[in-house]
Order: C-alpha cells, then structure tokens, then sequence
C-alpha cells in the first residue's frame, strides 16, 4: 500500500499539529482588524467638474485605441460623443474655468486632427482601407475641420508649447514618487516584508494570541474552532484515508442537491430581508431604517461650529444633487436631506431665494423617487408634492422681487439675502432663481391622472382621490396669478388649457338655470369663464396646437350646458372635421368625445336628423367604447403588441369623464327608429331602397330571425319591439316600449331635465307614426279626415294638418287638403301591390339581360372579332356550313338585340307614365 493511503495514528496527527503550531507562532504575522466603518467603502462626492472631465478623458482615451487601430468608424461616433459630452461641459467649464478650454482637450483635438491630415495625405494608404472606413475618414475630416475653427486661438497657443502640459505632470509625478519614497523609509522593514510576503502568496490562517480583556474577535476565533471539530468529525467517519479519497456513487448528486437547497435559502432570506424593508417603507420607518449590506451611513449635514451661509448651503445642495440619478442612490434620503437643508436654510434666515430654490429641487426629487415614469405615484408622495407646490407657490405669490423661469441660467442665478439688502439700484434689487413653475405644474396634473387611472373606479379609493381635484384647481389658479403678473401669452396659453381641460366635462346648472331666467344671483358661470379662456387662446396661440382642442373644449362646453345651436355653429366653422386625421391620438379622441355630446344636445332639443348623423361614425364602427377611450376591446390573432397595448392604456380617460355607453347607444337606436321606420314604410316596394342605419337594420333582423319572441328585456329588445310597434301605427304600444320604468332607470333618468326629454320623445313617436300610418294606407284610403288622424294619434288638429301639409309639399305623399272638410283626399297615383310587385320583375328582369349582354361582350374578343371559329350569341341557333345562313343569323341577332332594347326603353318609359 502506498504511504499515502496509509493509516495515520491520533498521536502522530497530534504531534504533527503541535510541531506546525511551533513552527507558526514566532513567525506569526500581526494581524490588523478594521472597524465597520472602515470596511464599508465611503460614498466618495465628486463635483460637475470632475464629473464632466472624466466623462472626456474616458471618451478621448477611446478615440486614441481607435486611431492604434485606424478604425475610423468607431472614431467618427466617438467624436461626436465627444463633442455633445464638451456640449454639456460648457456650463462648468464657465463657472470653473472661467471660460478657458481644458488644455487636454484641446491637445486631443490637435492630434486627431494631425492623425487624419497625415492619413489623408498617404494616398496609397487611402486606397487600401475598407470603404467604410474611406467613408468615415471624409466625414470625420469635414466634421473636424468645422469644428476646430472655434477653437482657433486654443489650437494656435497649444502648438506653440505643446510640452507644457507634459512637463508639469512628469514634476507632479515625480514629487509623488518621492513623497512614496520617504513614507516607505520611515515605516518598520519587519512590516514591509511582511506586506511583500502577503502579495507574492497568500498566509496560513495563524491563531494569534488575543490580549486580556479583548473579547471583541471571540465568536471569530469560535467559528474557526467549530470547523476544527468538524473536520475532525468527518475524519472519524473513515477507517483510513483511503476511504476518505475514494469516489462514492451518487456522492456528486449529494453535493450538487446541498449546494442548491444552500442557494434557494439564501434567495428565500435575501426576498424576506427585502419585504421587509418594503413594508417598513411602505409604513414610513417612523424613524427606522433597516441597514443592509450596502446601506451607508445617512453623512452628517454641516459641522457643530460651521459658518453657516448661503455658499455653504448652495454647496451641500449641489452635491446633493450631484448623486441624482445615480445606481444606488436612496431616493428617499434624498428627499430628507433636502427637507433638512430648508429646515437649517430657514433657521439661519438665508433669504427667500435660498428658499426657492431648495424648495424647487425638493419637489424635483419627489417627481424623481418613482424609478418607472409609466407608474402611478405613492398617496404619501404625492400629499408632499402637493404640499410643496403650494408652500412654493406661496412663496413665489408673496413677494414681486422674485424672477423664476428657464430663461436664468445657473451662473446668473441671485439668491443671496445679503447681496439683495446692498443693491441701491431699485431696478436689479431682485432674486432669480432659475426652474419653470409651469412645466412643474402640467406634471403634477398629468401623476393626477395617472394617479386616478391605477385607482379601482369603483372603489372608495378613487373617491378620495378625486377630492384632491380641488386641490390641484387650486394649484393651476395659484399659478395663473403669478404667471398672469409676468405677462407671458405662451405660457397663459398653456396654463389656460390646463384650466380648461379640468372644467369642460362639468356640468354647471345654474348656468342653464341663469339663462332660462330662473336664477336671480348674478354670477361667473362656467360657460363664461370657458368662453373668456378659450377667446384668450384663440387670440394668443401663434404655434395653433392648442388651439383646436380649445376649440372643442369649448364646444363640447356648450353642447354639455343645451347651447346647441352656439355648439353647431362652432363646430361648423372650426372645419376641424376636415383636419382632424392630422392631429395627435389624443385630441381625436376629443374630437370624438365632442361629437358624441353634440349628438346628445341635438337630441334632447328634437333634431333627430342632427343627432343621428352626429353619432353615426362612432355607433356604426362597433367600437365607441376604444373610439372614446373608455377601455380596449379585444382583437384577434393578437393584432395588438404589448407595445401599443401599453400605449393605448396610456391614453384612456379616467372614470369619472366617462360617457355612458349604454345611453349612447340608446339614443342613437331610438334616432334611427324614428328615421327609417317612416322610410321603410314610404319605401316598401322599392327595390333600390337603402339603409340608413345599418346597426338599427342588424337588430331589426337577429329580432325576426327568433322562432319566439318575449316580452323585451335589454335596452335593445326594447327599442326593437317599440320599431314593430310603430311600423303598424300603434303610437302607444311603441311610446310604452320605450318609457317604461327599466328604460328610465337605465337611460332617461340620466338626462338632466328628464321629464322634458320623455315629453319631447312621446311627440316625435306620435308624429312619426302619423307619418308611417299615412306611407302605410294611402293606396287603401279615398279620403281621411284630419279630425280622426288627430283622435287616432292624440295629436293638435293644427299639428296634424302641419305634417300632412309637408309631407304633399315634398312629395312624399301624392294628396291634396280639402279645407271646407277638413279632409285630405288621396290620389291614387300609387301604385297596388300587385303593380308594384310586376315593376320589380320586370327591373330585375332588365338588370338580367344587361348583364348577360356585359358578360357576351366580354366573351368576344378585340374590336368585335370572335375568339373562335363562331360568332354566337346568347339566343341565336348557330347553322354550320352555310355562310349565308351565317350572316343572316348574324342580322337577325342584330334585329332581335334591336328590338329588345327597343321594348326595354318602351316598358320603362310606361312604368315612369304610370307613376307619375
């Protein structure tokens, strides 16, 4: 047996041990132990200048591997990353540099330049480089020669001395070294040898001797012992160590199975630890947080003896800010920390413009917690944005020295109290702070909306979100105080939109109270202050994008309050129906929505015609709820990526702006009832009849395509019971179809003034019944006498004659009106059943030789010559081999065809005698 498989005794283990320990401990190697803090890396905050320069030294380092590699290319995007990179830079090269170019940018500048003059000069090497390549190099020449023309001074002192740089870095450098040096030499050698040994291989973990009283590593040097005993244990299991080395079947699975159930506990603690560092965050912390790994000390603000003042506080702001954004930063410490410089800002009264714009950047970091700009914000994030807007707002309304916009650059912000009280010219006693109110604003309004659309409608959730609808109406007039005082018509524009959009879809009864005289109190209505707004923005809006949705806005406006004929005329003098493809989704889907209320106004004043063809594009599509943006439909084969899904979600209108579908639907049915019932009736025997509705005829056809028929149930069911009703002239049956108590509680009571909506509603069955009655049993009739017309239909007499009086008017009923009997006396110029029953035939026999004779001539080849070795045509007996016979076949066709259309045009001409 080999040594190595060889039984080892407990002594010799033993002594071997004791021999190493001997051997280890005089030559031990001190160990050093680092606190907590110590070990933790230390957030290291760097200033925009380091920020930015390291940005270029990174790229120009990429641009000198591409030009080792001539690999033009990837040196062309480099340099126009380079040069967007110095583009951004320039604020701080401003304020830091005080306007000089860094030198090591220029130098870059001058060598890639030197670097493509050179490689444009060598013509053979031109000629062998690949064409993309060749095709950057043109490029990239060109680029640079244009942009090197600003800098031409730099270029021109940097060619003069290009070693300069150089050589103040070799002295840094060498200074360095030197200071290394003497630190090296006054350090112990024992340690430097030992810190050279610890790099060229690694120690053998040593117990060293702990000093009295120290137990700070004991559970260190515990652990450590556990394992002895341990592997001990394991030792013990085998006989010797051959069985300890020799492979086990299934020992590899074992392994393999401990080390997943090891990595799935690890997963399960690492998502507890993460739960509940949520929950606690979800909670608020009341003022503890959990401290993972990675979680840094929350950094002290200012020293205790600090000099407190407005460059000190400008300064802890900026490296604040200079963390934004960045992977790892706590968001929500973030928000604290600038609470905290206000708070500390206020109590050393540094001035109202420090205030400002600490303030400013509070609310920017609140915009900033939430990480996925598609969700909706957290309740208590959005009670402090709020909140600070209006404590800004405040602010900004409270004095007329403060100047705020994104016309102040940072370099020429004044926020200084103390620089404000020393300026005697009254006329730049001022603060500006730079940032836009208005932008912050319209994203406060939009995180609303999305707020409300993450909310169940139906929960009293939303409820409690809706109230703060009041809240953010009063942020918007906050800010149109302070926007109306600086005088600007663009940003007016834009805030006046904001205004209207959260007013259009609100229905105001004292307005309509006010002009039907019933309310005596004189105030500003919501349709006045539309109407100022929305002239506002008809005059000042010069880019015309805000305008059309004004426009509609407006309109939508009076269709809402019944000012119909202002909301017609409007919309007809917009032409938007014209340019309306052109615009954005979203005000399409408010063209849509205006369309559908001026439908609505048209039909609770009576102009059914009006009302119909308003609703008609959207009801006739199928799709009103997507055309509305009140939810998606389904489609098939997946027709919608998850994309545009995502998109359209984005636009829906949250619940509380929704119409109701169903009482759309309801009275776009009821208008084409009213419509083509009287024109089926008068069109009965027409065989070119068309349809005015195609929805309506769709229900009509699925209601007689039922074997039995019962008693109406859906809002559908009931109009089409109501349409049959009506078509026979039974006025009552109809009028009970469509008021009844599940009609009104599913649509009329909807309406405001619904009592006057069923009035008008009743009149139009009765009239159009009339209507259909008369079309119905004209040709039975010799003479009706209006009196009983107006018992049958509960009818005015004065109301009857009327409606007769048009319908022989425009020809719709071939009549004339008996005054002294008060009578209408038929003519009977229509024709019977049986008439008109021929007249078809004969139509669809017409129709059938023209389409014969289309498909023959079709048949015939070119310029009238045969395709085959016959000249046949439909009716003709073909006679072979006679050539006369032939032709006179042939001149009898043309006869007979002669004849034919002869008698065509003579049995059409008699049909148009005999109607007329």
């Amino acid at each position: 047996m080999s040594r190595f498989f060889g039984t080892a005794s407990d002594s010799d283990t033993e002594s071997d041990v004791s021999e190493e320990e001997v051997q280890q401990r005089p030559t031990a190697v001190p160990t050093y132990t680092f606190s907590d803090d110590e070990e933790e890396q230390k957030r290291i905050v760097r200033s925009a200048k380091e920020k930015r320069f390291e940005e270029l030294k990174d790229i120009i380092k990429l641009i000198k591997n591409y030009k080792k590699n001539k690999d033009l290319s990837k040196m062309l995007s480099s340099f126009e990353e380079l040069t967007k990179a110095y583009q951004k830079a320039l604020p701080v090269i401003a304020k830091e540099e005080k306007g000089v170019t860094p030198r090591f940018y220029i130098q870059c500048l001058v060598e890639v330049e030197t670097f493509l003059n050179e490689l444009w000069e060598d013509r053979d090497g031109r000629k062998n480089l690949s064409k993309n390549n060749s095709k950057s190099l043109s490029t990239l020449r060109q680029k640079m020669r244009k942009y090197v023309k600003d800098f031409e001074a730099d270029v021109a002192k940097f060619k003069e001395n290009p070693d300069e740089e150089e050589e103040d870095e070799e002295a840094e450098e060498k200074s360095e070294a030197e200071s290394d040096e003497e630190s090296e030499a006054e350090g112990p050698a024992a340690f430097r040898k030992s810190e050279s040994e610890t790099r060229t291989k690694p120690l053998p973990k040593v117990k060293p001797i702990a000093p009295e009283g120290d137990d700070s590593d004991d559970s260190y040097w515990d652990s450590d012992g556990e394992d002895e005993t341990s592997s001990s244990d394991d030792d013990s299991k085998y006989a010797n160590l051959k069985e300890k080395f020799l492979k086990v079947a299934g020992g590899d699975d074992d392994k393999k199975k401990e080390k997943k159930d090891r990595k799935d506990k690890e997963k399960a603690q690492r998502r507890k630890d993460r739960e509940e560092e949520e929950e606690l965050e979800m909670e608020g912390g009341d003022g503890w947080q959990v401290q993972g790994k990675a979680t840094q000390a929350k950094p002290k603000m200012f020293a205790k003896d600090a000099d407190i003042n407005t460059g000190v506080v400008l300064k802890k702001l900026f490296e604040i800010l200079a963390a934004r954004g960045k992977k790892g930063t706590d968001r929500r410490e973030q928000v604290e920390m600038l609470h905290e410089l206000y708070t500390v800002s206020e109590a050393n009264n540094l001035g109202i413009g420090i205030a400002v714009k600490v303030k400013f950047t509070i609310i920017s970091a609140i915009f900033d917690y939430n990480p996925k700009i598609c969700d909706a914000m957290k309740p208590e994030h959005w009670e402090k944005l709020l909140q600070c807007i209006a404590e800004l707002l405040d602010l900004l309304n409270s004095r007329t020295d403060i100047i705020m916009g994104e016309h102040v650059s940072e370099d020429h912000e004044k926020l200084d109290q103390a620089e404000y009280d020393a300026e005697q010219d009254p006329s730049r006693r001022f603060f500006s702070v730079r940032g836009c109110m208005l932008t912050t604003v319209e994203r406060m309004d939009e995180e609303f909306v999305k707020i409300l659309k993450e909310c169940d409608a139906h929960s009293n959730e939303y409820v409690e979100r809706l109230k703060d609808e009041t809240r953010v109406s009063a942020i918007i007039d906050s800010l149109q105080t302070y926007i109306e005082r600086q005088s600007l018509p663009s940003e007016l524009c834009r805030l006046y939109m904001r205004k209207i959009e959260h007013m259009y879809y609100k229905f105001d009864p004292n307005t309509i109270k006010q002009n039907n005289g019933e309310s005596n109190v004189e105030k500003d209505t919501t349709l006045a202050v539309m109407d100022r707004l929305c002239r506002y923005i008809y005059v000042n809006d010069k880019e015309e994008r805000i305008r059309p949705r004004a426009m509609l806005c407006h309109i939508y406006h009076y269709a809402l309050h019944d000012e119909w004929y202002k909301a017609r005329d409007l919309m007809l003098m917009s032409h938007l129906q014209e340019t309306v493809h052109l615009l954005d989704p979203s005000t399409q889907i408010l063209y849509n929505r205006t369309m559908v209320q001026l439908g609505l106004c048209a039909f609770r004043h009576g102009h059914i015609k009006e009302a119909h063809h308003a609703l008609l594009d959207i009801q006739s599509s199928g799709r009103a709820k997507e055309l509305l943006a009140q939810g998606l439909l389904l489609q098939r084969q997946h027709e919608r990526t998850s994309e545009q899904e995502k998109i359209e979600k984005q636009r829906q209108m949250p619940f509380h702006m929704h119409i109701n579908l169903e009482l759309l639907e309801c009275v776009y049915l009821v208008s084409a009832m009213l419509i083509e019932i009287p024109y089926m009736a008068a069109h009965e025997s027409d065989a070119r009849r068309r349809m005015i509705s195609k929805s309506f005829h769709h229900q009509l056809k699925v209601s007689e395509r039922q074997a039995v028929t019962g008693p109406p149930e859906s809002m559908r069911e009931h109009v089409v019971a109501a349409s049959k009703a009506m078509r026979n002239g039974l006025w009552k049956q109809a009028h009970n179809f469509i008021i009844n108590e599940k009609m009104n509680a599913k649509v009329w009571d909807l309406f405001y003034q619904a009592d006057r909506v069923r009035t008008m509603l009743v009149r139009k069955i009765q009239e159009e019944s009339l209507r259909t009655y008369l079309f119905t049993h004209s040709s039975v009739y010799d003479s009706l006498s209006m009196a009983t017309l107006s018992k049958m239909f509960d009818l005015e007499q004065p109301t009857v004659h009327a409606i007769i009086s048009k319908m022989v008017m425009n020809e719709e009923l071939m009549a004339s009106l008996d005054e002294p009997t008060q009578s209408v006396v038929m003519h009977r110029t229509e024709p019977s059943r049986l008439q008109s029953m021929s007249l078809q035939l004969a139509d669809k026999l017409a129709n059938l030789v023209d389409n014969n004779e289309r498909i023959l001539k079709i048949r015939q080849g070119p310029f009238g010559f045969s395709r085959g070795n016959q000249n046949v045509r439909f009716g003709d007996r073909p006679q072979y081999g006679n050539r006369q016979g032939q032709q006179g076949g042939g001149g009898n066709w043309q006869r007979r065809g002669g004849d034919n259309r002869d008698n065509r045009d003579n049995h059409r001409d008699n049909r148009d005698r005999h109607n007329n």
